[in-house]
């Protein structure tokens, strides 16, 4: 048997905006890809956020407060469908953290936790043996089963479509034409990943163009210089493809009057756009470092951790006190309430991952060999599938009303001091890390800010 490839691919895109929501559901719309659709995802009705009446009915005012009830309640139980599960991905986290964010170039990074889990549990879905067991053992789970009840509940909690914030999570799996699959395992992908399944002709170019413009659809353009670069060839096999899509509101916004030039000290000095705000909030501090967080509308937030001087993002990292810190939250010993004078870049970065290496370096390696690789679950061997390419990229945009964030991943088988007493300047003129969090506390990126502007 002729020796193919299985290309895995799997695409992530965050996205946090200030304006303008663009409410769609995955597949819709795209006409090149519903041509080749064998099934559609099914995704769940959610309680829209309501509009408050115009007039002055006592009634209408009451049914809208009814309504933001049901709204709430809905959103309290969503998060809490993962709770089970958010607090056992640290050790994932913290193994891909050291590997993706210490670098000794002094250049941007980013990726993102969350994604990067769902792909290597989809991942792990379609393999078995010591190829499942290796993914398994990276990803922090004791079997397979553990995997679908927390995969299932992190996709629940963080998934949201409902006007006031968006967090939309699709899958699909793109098959060969008149190649044989396991409908058991197809089906398990669309129950447990809400995955949508797609089967054509590899050869054509139309294929590959239904597949990009179905990653475009699912996170929104972001990416489509890198979505462009996906392709499916004559020996691939299969390809997964899974996205996130997220966008809200700073819960406090900043003033663009109080925007202004100012300078970030780093590999050299780099003049770009400072904004500001001044309020009273928690401040985190520990040894080496500062924090403050802050928060989306009916979300998540922004952690802004910045190392003291003298010390580096390199050493924070690996200290592990990022992660401790995200857990903890509000729950972090050294805190105190104080008026924050906040100072910090717009940024916008970007970075690319090999993550072929990385994943061999983390202990999964069987699945890069034909000859050790197992994708029994979802073809026949005799195939001879073996993952090929992995890859991962991530852009992260900061302004005055939110952030814009997004990430894909392909895979291819061919403390401060304690402060002042009134207030504080947190002034985030040199490298710093970030973290943003769905509404779970999950977290969806992870990132270096070393040069505000590339």
């Amino acid at each position: 048997m002729k020796k193919r490839q299985i290309l895995i691919g799997v695409v992530a895109l965050c996205v946090c905006l200030a304006v303008g929501f663009c409410i769609f559901k995955a597949g819709e719309g795209d006409f090149m890809a519903a041509e080749y659709a064998i099934a559609q995802a099914q995704y769940p009705e959610t309680i829209a956020y309501p509009a408050k009446p115009d007039g002055d009915e006592e009634s209408e005012w009451e049914k809208y407060a009814e309504l933001v009830d049901a709204y709430y309640k809905q959103n309290y139980e969503r998060e809490n469908r993962s709770k089970p599960y958010v607090d056992g991905l640290y050790p994932f986290y913290q193994k891909t953290i050291q590997e993706f964010l210490v670098c000794e170039r002094k250049e941007n990074r980013v990726y993102s936790p969350l994604n990067l889990y769902m792909a290597l549990s989809m991942l792990a879905e379609t393999t078995n043996g010591n190829s499942r067991a290796q993914i398994l053992q990276l990803i922090g789970a004791s079997g397979i089963e553990e995997v679908r009840q927390s995969a299932a509940g992190l996709w629940e909690a963080n998934y949201a479509a409902d006007g006031a914030l968006e967090c939309k999570l699709a899958n699909s799996i793109w098959l060969k034409q008149g190649m044989k699959y396991t409908e058991e395992t197809l089906r398990r992908l669309a129950d447990t990943y809400h995955t949508s399944s797609f089967q054509g002709d590899m050869e054509q170019k139309k294929y590959t163009m239904a597949l990009q413009k179905w990653l475009n659809e699912q996170t929104g353009g972001l990416l489509k210089e890198q979505a462009g670069e996906i392709t499916l060839t004559p020996e691939t096999i299969l390809a997964l493809a899974s996205t996130i899509y997220y966008r809200a509101r700073w819960t406090d916004h900043f003033d663009e009057k109080s925007t202004k030039e100012g300078i970030f000290h780093a590999a050299g000095d780099i003049s770009c756009d400072f904004m500001h705000q001044n309020r009273a909030q928690t401040y985190f501090f520990g040894k080496n470092f500062a924090a403050v967080q802050l928060g989306f509308n009916f979300s998540g937030g922004m952690w802004l951790i910045l190392p003291d001087e003298g010390s580096s993002v390199n050493a924070l990292v690996q200290s592990g006190e990022v992660l401790r810190l995200i857990k903890e939250g509000h729950q972090w010993k050294d805190q105190i309430f104080i008026k924050v004078n906040l100072s910090m870049p717009k940024f916008d970065i970007m970075s690319e991952l090999d993550l072929k290496e990385s994943l061999k370096t983390m202990g999964v390696t069987d699945i890069f060999d034909e000859k050790t690789a197992d994708f029994s679950p979802i073809i026949a061997p005799e195939e001879l599938p073996y993952l090929s390419k992995a890859s991962h990229a991530a852009r992260v945009l900061v302004d005055e009303e939110g952030c814009q964030a997004a990430a894909f991943t392909v895979m291819a088988v061919s403390g401060a001091a304690m402060p002042p007493e009134e207030q504080v300047d947190f002034v985030l003129d040199r490298p710093f890390i970030f973290a943003i969090t769905g509404a779970d506390n999950s977290i969806l990126f992870l990132g270096v800010v070393e040069e505000p502007i590339k």
